[in-house]
């Protein structure tokens, strides 16, 4: 997995591109603080590769919480900022600085 970061200098905005090596999923979808926890409009495209990969327009900044749905089960990014436990959930949560 990996995340990249792209600051714009125009805007107030980084650019965040998700990469997700899922050869074997259907389907996969990146949720947090920035869409409400809703997969809807933040599902991935799956390459060639059988990677999956999606860029979003996320506010500076700011940090989120965030966790890939692989299938339809939640899983951590390793390569996330830091983690934070949620009380909510009862779990960690990947943490993204922007």
């Amino acid at each position: 997995m990996a995340i990249k970061k792209q600051y714009l200098k125009s805007k107030p905005v980084c650019k965040v591109t998700f990469t997700v090596p899922a050869e074997e999923a259907d389907k996969v979808a990146v949720v947090g603080d920035f869409n409400n926890w809703n997969p809807k409009g933040s599902t991935l495209k799956k390459l060639k590769n059988g990677t999956f990969k999606g860029t979003f327009e996320l506010p500076k900044e700011n940090s989120y919480e965030f966790r890939y749905i692989i299938d339809g089960s939640y899983t951590n990014d390793e390569e996330a900022d830091r983690f934070q436990w949620n009380e909510y959930a009862g779990t960690e949560n990947a943490v993204l600085e922007v």
